[in-house]
């Protein structure tokens, strides 16, 4: 059976950051033969967080090429000066954090006046109610897994449990929210993430463009893990510190 072709509600949302940035189109073309669901931007202003990475000029020139749905997730300070410019390069969904701007609530509105789904990212120390009465104007929310910035880092185990809250927050308002993990997901991560309700998962430098490994090898690896997460009895990961 061809994992590649099956139909699955777990979406896979690759992470251009950890792509080869010289050559991102021929990449954008293996990640549709591969059947990757959407592109992941990772906008950082090195201000937000102490990075700098993908922005809408990279946004614009991919979207002549391909129809995949664009998943921007902002790591900027004061997002709600920049929600032009991404509609304007093709954002279909744009993610801020709750921290980045004093009017959230505002944000998001403005983000779905635009035509584009609108989603909150919470960091790992970041509370599950500062979203509590965001929820009726949100399609996703993120939970970071690691603190954002970098690819590559360790996640926090915990972030398990918080998963497993947002999706019972989420099914409490009946609402049809994604719920998005970003940090380390990879096939021994997602098991747990999926059965504590994630519904995207990023696919980085740990999972899909892992290095000296085809794409196609590691994109049959994640469904098979979301596959085998169905089969599998929840696992308490609370106060877990084992590294992946």
């Amino acid at each position: 059976m061809d994992l590649l072709k099956q139909d699955f509600d777990v979406k896979i949302t690759a992470s251009l950051m950890c792509a080869n940035l010289g050559n991102l189109e021929q990449v954008v073309h293996e990640l549709e033969e591969c059947g990757v669901d959407w592109l992941h931007f990772d906008v950082m202003d090195g201000s937000y967080v102490p990075n700098f990475a993908l922005g809408p000029l990279e946004m614009r020139s991919l979207r002549k090429t391909t129809t995949l749905p664009f998943d921007v997730h902002l790591m900027v300070e004061h997002p709600e000066r920049h929600l032009d410019l991404f509609a304007q390069a093709g954002a279909d969904w744009l993610t801020i954090h709750v921290e980045s701007t004093r009017a959230p609530l505002r944000c998001l509105n403005a983000i779905r006046e635009r035509g584009m789904k609108a989603g909150i990212a919470l960091n790992p120390a970041t509370p599950i109610a500062m979203i509590k009465w965001l929820l009726p104007y949100l399609d996703l929310v993120m939970l970071m897994t690691v603190e954002p910035g970098y690819a590559g880092q360790t996640w926090f185990p915990s972030m398990a449990d918080k998963v497993q809250e947002v999706r019972r927050l989420v099914s409490i308002a009946e609402l049809p929210i994604e719920i998005e993990v970003d940090g380390n997901i990879n096939p021994s991560t997602i098991p747990v993430l999926v059965r504590g309700g994630a519904t995207v998962l990023v696919g980085g430098s740990s999972g899909l463009f892992q290095a000296n490994k085809p794409l196609r090898t590691s994109m049959v690896e994640m469904r098979q893990a979301v596959a085998n997460s169905r089969h599998s009895n929840p696992i308490k990961h609370s106060g877990d510190t084992s590294r992946t």
